[in-house]
């Protein structure tokens, strides 16, 4: 079956904030030049925003940039912070920070509380009525080069298949995957995209970088009773019960009544392979300090994802021959606050920019090179650039490195950091951070109480997930043994902790051996949150797309 080709002047892979903002700028910016530009979005969700989570806090500078008015325009804002709180946590106890200890930087006041997955479906809204084709359901699965010298430009993707059975064999409904080409092709597909990782290794766009590094943020939305709801009200966490165990910290949203939003950042540098960043979550919503305010309450969703926070030495390239990368995709986020809506927005925004110019210059598929000489120049650059530290001081969340961020920070609001030349490095990936079982202690983790903390299969129930039936798994193991060779005796099958979704089990390979076990891959449990192909100890996991619309189907996160 022939497949069909589709050429656009701009195509974007990915319709989160960075995606949308880019389609929406070029599509205005070409338009006040006296030229409309053919613009295509494609997501692999089914709608926009059913894969879109976030805690969310919208610093609202890009979107007052480029498009001053948008507040006229019936955002789906939440309320604004009015009030803040920095809580130290002991495993009993919450101790409150006075406010002359925090940096101004960290303060959020004014800034608007959303559902980044509504604001998401928003902008994908606007940007149809602009006559932007957004087309969720699709997954950008292969490049298309014109051939395989390393330089060859980008010329598009081809989107996955549909209707392909486990065995590979064709269903009734199959139907190929479609060939999208334009003249550039930008990635704003979020963090760890499989398109991503294939375009940064052709084209070497890590070279002389560090290694990123990333977290696994989960998110989890209840309403309380409105007599413990205070709008506007926001607190942020540390302490337990991530101290020793890894860096990170917790957050409570208060929402619009009677709504709020709790979560857990847990960075993935962590060591001890019996962490469990999901257990670590459950307890967080146990300590007095945030039970009293959830007590009462109904969880209405449950979702996670990774985050990728370096820090501009730990960006990649942003550009390459057809192309460039966007937003999470490359990793621009400000690691102190792990706050990136804004700062990906403006990548977006200046990316459009670059390409417009270059399409009315009638290019097509070579260097964006204003893109990144605009984005090193740009306020999103520096406010990258002053927190560059901060990630590597942060370490793996221990005393002395909660208390060298903290000193990174008032650095950073002093403004010692923007002339201090001093960058720190950090050599090693988040995966190569891992101690065999043997070097450390076990963590037991308390059982669910089914009031505050929840097990897997109760909270997967609260992501909507949706897969095909009889499709091929999308988690790829290079080495079929190593999980049973490796991972298992060396680090005790991490992969069952690390995961938030229960996709890892270790079964008996014979029910008459009880010394054997192979791994057994859910792959219908996916949250795609890709957490397993990047804490995997050897990279073993391969993440890639499923067929398009599975996973997935969050609401209001």
């Amino acid at each position: 079956m022939a497949r069909e080709t589709m050429e656009y002047d701009l195509l974007i892979i990915g319709a989160g904030p960075a995606g949308l903002t880019a389609a929406l700028r070029a599509k205005r910016q070409a338009l006040a030049k006296g030229r409309d530009l053919s613009i295509a979005v494609i997501d692999k969700a089914p709608t926009p925003g059913a894969h879109t989570l976030s805690g969310a806090i919208l610093n609202p500078r890009t979107l007052n940039e480029f498009w001053p008015d948008w507040r006229q325009h019936n955002p789906p804002l939440q309320g604004q912070v009015l009030d803040e709180s920095l809580i130290f946590l002991s495993k009993h106890r919450g101790f409150r920070m006075p406010s002359w200890s925090v940096p101004k930087l960290l303060d959020h006041h004014g800034q608007d509380l959303i559902s980044l997955g509504q604001l998401v479906a928003w902008l994908a809204e606007k940007a149809e009525a602009e006559n932007i084709d957004v087309l969720p359901g699709f997954s950008a699965v292969t490049p298309i080069f014109a051939d395989d010298q390393p330089n060859t430009p980008l010329l598009g993707v081809v989107t996955g298949d549909f209707g392909v059975a486990q065995n590979g064999a064709r269903k009734p409904n199959y139907q190929p995957g479609i060939e999208l080409r334009a003249r550039y092709t930008l990635i704003a597909e979020g963090t760890r995209g499989s398109l991503t990782r294939q375009i940064m290794k052709r084209f070497n766009l890590a070279r002389q970088r560090c290694p990123q590094k990333y977290a696994l943020g989960f998110r989890e939305l209840w309403r309380i009773p409105e007599t413990q709801h205070t709008p506007g009200r926001i607190l942020h966490f540390m302490g337990w019960p991530l101290m020793g165990r890894a860096a990170g910290g917790g957050f409570l949203y208060f929402l619009e009544k009677p709504m709020v939003a709790v979560g857990l950042i847990a960075h993935l540098n962590y060591e001890n392979p019996f962490f469990s960043p999901f257990d670590e979550f459950q307890c967080l919503k146990t300590h007095p300090e945030i039970r009293a305010l959830l007590e009462g309450g109904e969880r209405l969703s449950y979702g996670a994802r990774t985050i990728s926070e370096g820090g501009v030495q730990f960006l990649p390239k942003l550009i390459f021959p057809g192309g460039a990368l966007l937003g999470c995709a490359a990793g621009i986020v400000n690691s102190l606050k792990t706050q990136g809506i804004h700062t990906s927005m403006k990548s977006g925004m200046l990316a459009a920019d670059a390409a417009v110019d270059a399409i009315i210059q009638n290019r097509h598929h070579d260097l964006l090179t204003a893109y990144e000489n605009n984005f090193r120049a740009s306020w999103a650059y520096r406010e990258l650039y002053e927190s560059r530290n901060c990630k590597p001081l942060m370490g793996t969340g221990k005393w002395h490195h909660i208390l060298a961020t903290g000193i990174g920070a008032w650095a950073q609001q002093l403004g010692v950091t923007r002339w201090l030349p001093i960058t720190l490095k950090q050599k090693y990936p988040d995966h190569q951070m891992m101690r065999p079982q043997a070097e450390v202690e076990a963590i037991e983790y308390p059982p669910y109480d089914e009031v505050f903390s929840f097990d897997r299969s109760s909270s997967l129930f609260l992501s909507n997930l949706f897969y095909t039936e009889n499709q091929p798994s999308h988690l790829h193991l290079s080495d079929p043994g190593m999980p049973e060779h490796l991972n298992l005796p060396r680090y005790g099958g991490p992969e069952t902790r690390y995961c938030p979704a229960g996709v890892y089990e270790y079964v008996y390979a014979d029910n008459n051996n009880d010394t054997a076990f192979t791994l057994r891959i859910h792959a219908e449990n996916c949250l795609q949150c890709k957490a397993c192909d990047i804490k995997d100890p050897t990279l073993n996991i391969v993440w890639t797309p499923p067929e398009g619309g599975n996973g997935p189907r969050y609401v209001n996160m």
